[in-house]
């Protein structure tokens, strides 16, 4: 059975969707998504096969998900979209199929028996991620866009990953490794990335250790990465 998650900001598509993939079969559908914020949320937990994407959503667009998501657990991404044929031929070597608006049944179907067919070899998702502009923060009940330039650094603890701004504290549900690959941000220690442009000054502590200081706070720096941060604030 393929794994899937719908991915939609309109309900009436999402609920067109599910019902189609249950009458195209072979297809469970183990998570619907009104925004990116609960989509990455839902691909991180489930892992599905693939993601019926639209990519003009509200705040966060089907493209800016997907460079938020860990490329190990990358699902095939078919988008869904209003666009035009020729405007989605651009996206045909980055993904494994789309589907235009409204979706027809014939055509779904031959999407399933692609992705079956994909999935039944060990080739990898097609899709790569781009770098990450912005991220998505939950506030109470709003979610707030922090842009990555404005980050100080990033830090990961027992209740989650938070990033740190001039504005306060957040928290994300972006893992360091996605931003250790798809962002500026640096490694400093296991727990820790950093954004050398906020880099104030930094403490060369006995042990081979450092504490660098930012604006907002102080980020430690192991031995394993401290030689190469003193390197990179020689080349700042």
């Amino acid at each position: 059975m393929i794994r899937a998650v719908v991915i939609d900001d309109e309900m009436h598509a999402r609920e067109e969707m599910e019902t189609l993939l249950r009458e195209a079969g072979g297809v469970e559908v183990v998570a619907s998504c009104a925004n990116a914020f609960d989509a990455l949320k839902a691909i991180n937990k489930f892992r599905p096969d693939v993601v019926f994407l639209d990519i003009q959503m509200p705040m966060v667009s089907g493209f800016e998900l997907l460079s938020m998501v860990p490329q190990e657990i990358m699902p095939h991404v078919v988008f869904v979209t209003a666009f035009d044929e020729y405007s989605l031929k651009a996206f045909e070597e980055k993904t494994l199929d789309y589907l235009l608006k409204p979706v027809s049944p014939d055509r779904l179907k031959k999407t399933v028996a692609k992705l079956d067919e994909f999935l039944g070899t060990d080739k990898p998702t097609a899709f790569k991620a781009e770098t990450i502009s912005r991220i998505p923060c939950l506030i109470g009940k709003r979610i707030k866009l922090i842009p990555i330039d404005d980050v100080e650094y990033v830090s990961a603890g027992a209740k989650g990953n938070h990033l740190v701004t001039g504005e306060g504290e957040f928290f994300t549900d972006l893992t360091l490794k996605v931003f250790e690959e798809r962002t500026e941000l640096l490694r400093c220690h296991k727990q820790y990335l950093v954004n050398m442009s906020f880099v104030n000054e930094i403490a060369l502590l006995e042990n081979g250790l450092g504490m660098i200081t930012t604006p907002s706070g102080t980020v430690p720096v192991s031995r394993r990465f401290l030689k190469m941060i003193k390197e990179r604030l020689l080349l700042r």
